[in-house]
């Protein structure tokens, strides 16, 4: 969760400077030259053709809506006010259950997806009133992202009980390079890569890595290991992340508005995985 709150801040440092389809296209190939040689033939053909529509279904919310929504979310908001709205994925897919899967959440997961929906209003209701130019509209884009990521989550949850975990990492992947070429291609007309420093390029690679590998692996890896409850809570260190990346490299300061719906949303996950059962948690979750 360190590294996913870190990232909606790198990400907002790297879309300064290059084009956000660029950004998304290059990030998808980074991942790729690492998850290669998942792609093989073999077993590529055992793959039903009912699994590569899911998987398209999840490539297409999962990776490429999502990019595009967050980059394009977090150049227009603060990276504080993102990491609180992307902290609310677990009530979003909580939400999502309910109304596509028919499993109606508990008492504590209602009045997490209430404390949710209150944090991202009071952020939307400052930021409209403080007259930050774009920051309403960053905040919509970022809250659809989180849908897209929450949507990438109920679709996995079939998937994951035929097809590795890593391996749909990789074809969802393989899938949304293809879906974001067309826009990473043209945005290279006229873009001068030596506009862009070196430090910049290397947090491209590190966001490509940590996004789609990193985080991935050791969130699959750490859920094995502790309960679901216990690993609930750690969503709440998201946020945290995020404000403390936006406060040390971005110069943002926190407001009261936010401070007050990183509260709601933190006691809405607490909330949510005091009452969560081993292996029916946000283990699906990962950071596309």
């Amino acid at each position: 969760m360190l590294l996913v709150g870190s990232n909606v801040g790198i990400g907002k440092s790297i879309v300064a400077s290059v084009p956000v389809p660029l950004f998304a296209l290059l990030r998808f190939v980074i991942a790729l030259a690492v998850l290669w040689p998942l792609f093989r033939p073999a077993k590529m053909k055992r793959v039903a053709r009912g699994e590569w529509v899911n998987l398209f279904l999840q490539a297409f919310f999962g990776t490429f809506g999502f990019t595009l929504l967050m980059l394009n979310g977090v150049a227009r908001t603060s990276a504080v006010a993102a990491g609180v709205i992307t902290s609310t994925i677990p009530a979003v897919v909580a939400l999502f259950a309910w109304l596509f899967l028919k499993e109606k959440p508990s008492g504590r997961a209602f009045a997490s997806i209430g404390l949710a929906i209150a944090g991202m209003l009071v952020i939307n209701v400052a930021q409209g009133g403080s007259g930050a130019p774009g920051s309403l509209t960053g905040n919509l884009m970022v809250l659809g992202a989180v849908c897209c990521e929450s949507l990438y989550v109920i679709l996995s949850r079939r998937l994951t009980q035929t097809l590795p975990a890593i391996e749909i990492c990789a074809y969802t992947h393989g899938i949304g390079l293809l879906l974001m070429l067309p826009l990473g291609v043209s945005s290279l007309a006229g873009f001068d890569w030596s506009s862009v420093d070196t430090g910049i390029w290397a947090l491209v690679a590190w966001y490509g890595l940590s996004a789609s590998i990193f985080s991935f692996w050791l969130w699959m890896k750490g859920i094995r290991h502790v309960d679901g409850s216990l690993a609930g809570v750690f969503c709440a260190v998201l946020p945290v992340a995020a404000a403390l990346y936006g406060i040390a490299f971005l110069g943002e300061r926190p407001t009261p508005a936010h401070g007050v719906a990183l509260a709601c949303v933190v006691t809405g996950i607490a909330l949510a995985s005091l009452k969560a059962r081993p292996g029916a948690s946000l283990s699906q979750e990962r950071e596309a």
